[in-house]
């Protein structure tokens, strides 16, 4: 599958970006989806996962500020970020797992898109 991210850009701090993240099939496939990020000179992060379900879980910096969904109709997630910080810039990458007939897990990444948050 081919995950292609999108709305990425820059925003000034306390603004709002929402960024999709459109499979190239469909996503009900997908046991779950879920973002990471990469801040300039840092290691990739974990930000948070969404099940096939719609269960959300979010790591504790962006629990109350971020908040990820998904149209199954559309086989997109998305990423909406409110009060974005300067800490929040970063590439952001999104993934999605499924499970092989093999009864293996594979994951697909996006190619990412960039956050630029100023002060």
């Amino acid at each position: 599958v081919q995950l292609v991210e999108s709305g990425g850009g820059l925003v000034q701090a306390g603004g709002s970006l929402r960024l999709s993240c459109a499979a190239s099939r469909s996503i009900l496939n997908f046991v779950q989806m879920g973002w990471y990020r990469q801040p300039p000179g840092k290691p990739r992060e974990f930000g948070g996962v969404i099940s096939s379900g719609g269960a959300a879980h979010y790591e504790h910096f962006v629990r109350g500020r971020f908040t990820i969904s998904k149209d199954n109709g559309k086989n997109t997630m998305y990423l909406q970020m409110n009060s974005l910080e300067p800490g929040d810039t970063a590439d952001y990458y999104c993934y999605a797992d499924e499970i092989l007939s093999t009864g293996q897990t594979f994951r697909s990444w996006g190619q990412g898109t960039q956050v630029t948050v100023t002060s």
